[in-house]
């Protein structure tokens, strides 16, 4: 190598150009736009809706149907009672002493009786609603009571009395004392006990209960009840 070679100075590295921020900031940029253009989209749509212009408001200002839902219930168990009653049956001779002749006998008899409330024959005009449907008025029949219905299983002789004669005769007949005229006696003595009860009145107040809710379900402040006949 020649010692008088001078020797070789390298330039320097040219410093690489900022294309990286550069592009950086150019999608910050256009985030910045996509997102401003999101909330417009969006903030419009909002205040669209909320101011809603061309929207249509629907009312119903058609009837209910109370006649028909009122039909449907037919007959309406309002209250039901249970009754229990001691039947004293005593049947003499007329010229003979008891205990030749003669029976006494003590039946429990208990049953229960239902009351209804008829609405299958509500007439057209039943049902009346006022002209702002506030308030509606329902004409009803009283609550009315089922046949008496003994329970066999709680029903049964208590105490028995026979005279001389009645036992031989039921032992040679092998047919004891037919009891069905003690069951029809306690079922009527049940019948009357539930007519002289407060079971009529208990109906009409739970069936008046039931419209009333059943009404202001619908929309009615107020229900009122008349009726066609006296109690």
């Amino acid at each position: 190598m020649d010692r008088h070679t001078e020797p070789q100075i390298r330039a320097p590295l040219a410093e690489p150009t900022p294309v990286r921020r550069r592009s950086r900031r150019g999608w910050r940029w256009l985030a910045a736009i996509l997102f401003l253009g999101l909330l417009l989209v969006v903030g419009g749509r909002l205040a669209w809706t909320w101011l809603n212009p061309l929207g249509e408001t629907t009312i119903d200002r058609s009837q209910p149907v109370l006649l028909e839902s009122i039909h449907n219930l037919s007959r309406f168990e309002a209250a039901s009672g249970n009754f229990q009653v001691v039947v004293d049956l005593e049947k003499d001779a007329a010229f003979l002493p008891d205990a030749i002749k003669g029976t006494r006998t003590l039946f429990v008899g208990a049953g229960s009786v239902d009351a209804y409330v008829e609405f299958g024959g509500l007439a057209k005009d039943a049902i009346t609603v006022s002209p702002d449907r506030t308030t509606v008025t329902v004409r009803l029949p009283h609550a009315q009571l089922e046949k008496a219905n003994l329970d066999n299983k709680r029903s049964y002789v208590y105490a028995q009395e026979r005279g001389l004669l009645d036992r031989v005769g039921d032992f040679l007949s092998g047919n004891p004392q037919n009891q069905q005229e003690l069951y029809v006696l306690a079922e009527k003595k049940i019948t009357e006990a539930a007519v002289s009860s407060d079971l009529r009145a208990r109906a009409d107040a739970n069936a008046k209960t039931m419209l009333e809710n059943m009404l202001k379900a619908l929309g009615f402040t107020k229900v009122v009840i008349v009726y066609d006949d006296p109690a």
